[in-house]
């Protein structure tokens, strides 16, 4: 079964963009939504409603983008908002029968989705809202879980820095991608990025990514690869034995923890301090003394000062 908290159901409420874009120099470009929605996750279901006959110069590249569109007879005909009626029937549907499909978009910004919002979060549903800055209510956006505004949706590929001029173009079509995810799982906040999550978004971002087709064997090889052109750096986990992304980009080194600095020392067979190989006292004679030392010195004391205690610091266990 696939995992509902990857797994998208999309629906387009097209007439609502279409009065956002009213006195818009730009059109509306479906890629740029499909782009931000595949980095949340697997979109199994996408559909968009409107009345296509007044709307036919955007079908063809919904019909591109794999998108199913449900003629919505005209206002004037039916005398109701047949898109919005059909839209909710079709998500209660898939809500019911679907139960693998855990986050729903609803790209449209009428306030009369706002009921078909908290029904869906009801029955445990992650709600994304989708819509333009001009034609959005406040309702509708507050009730989401999650609301995205079009105009801040990137219609530009990253860019990969300072790479070897030299550097074959099939490669760089790999890095540049391969930067896309990372910042696509950022944006998503993932703090630790595995080698198989950054995999999964670039294939999600590319449907048919291959590091074969790339020049390399694994994708292990690839992120090797990047770390040397200095795009990013990497660690293998201590567990797994797969490699993490620490950082990549203009991201600043994590500082590593006194604690996980400590463990990684010990695992290294480091030499610092521990409850087992803490220095033992010295053998003191009868009179205080140290019978290798000098006379003259001052006798050692009975206990150890305090300040020795506020140092020591023992080690974890192992987790």
């Amino acid at each position: 079964m696939l995992d509902s908290a990857k797994t998208l159901a999309l629906f387009i409420d097209f007439e609502n963009l279409a009065l956002g874009f009213q006195g818009s120099r730009g059109r509306f470009d479906i890629g740029r939504v499909l782009k931000r929605m595949v980095e949340k996750g697997k979109i199994v279901a996408k559909k968009a409603y409107a009345d296509w006959g007044r709307y036919s110069s955007y079908t063809e590249q919904l019909h591109e983008a794999a998108i199913e569109l449900i003629q919505i007879p005209r206002r004037a005909q039916t005398g109701k908002n047949s898109a919005d009626i059909r839209l909710c029937v079709d998500a209660m549907d898939l809500a019911y029968s679907k139960e693998h499909i855990g986050t729903f978009v609803v790209v449209s910004g009428d306030s009369d989705f706002s009921p078909l919002v908290s029904k869906l979060k009801e029955l445990g549903k992650h709600v994304i809202g989708l819509g333009m800055q001009p034609s959005t209510s406040e309702l509708l956006r507050d009730n989401c879980d999650e609301f995205i505004y079009y105009e801040d949706l990137e219609s530009d590929n990253a860019d990969v820095p300072k790479l070897d001029p030299q550097t074959p173009e099939v490669k760089k079509k790999a890095f540049t991608l391969l930067v896309e995810a990372l910042n696509a799982l950022r944006r998503e906040s993932k703090e630790r990025l595995w080698s198989s999550m950054i995999k999964d978004t670039m294939k999600r971002l590319k449907p048919a990514f291959n590091e074969t087709y790339h020049g390399y064997r694994t994708f292990s090889a690839l992120l090797e690869d990047a770390q040397e052109q200095g795009l990013l750096e990497i660690e293998t986990d201590d567990r797994s034995g797969t490699y993490v992304v620490t950082r990549f980009g203009d991201e600043k080194p994590a500082i590593e923890s006194p604690e996980r600095r400590r463990r990684r020392r010990r695992r290294r067979g480091g030499s610092g301090r521990s409850g087992g190989d803490r220095p033992a006292r010295e053998e003191v004679g009868d009179n205080g003394s140290d019978p290798g030392r000098d006379p003259a010195a001052p006798p050692i004391p009975d206990t150890m000062p305090q300040a020795f205690d506020e140092e020591f610091i023992p080690w974890p266990d192992d987790e």
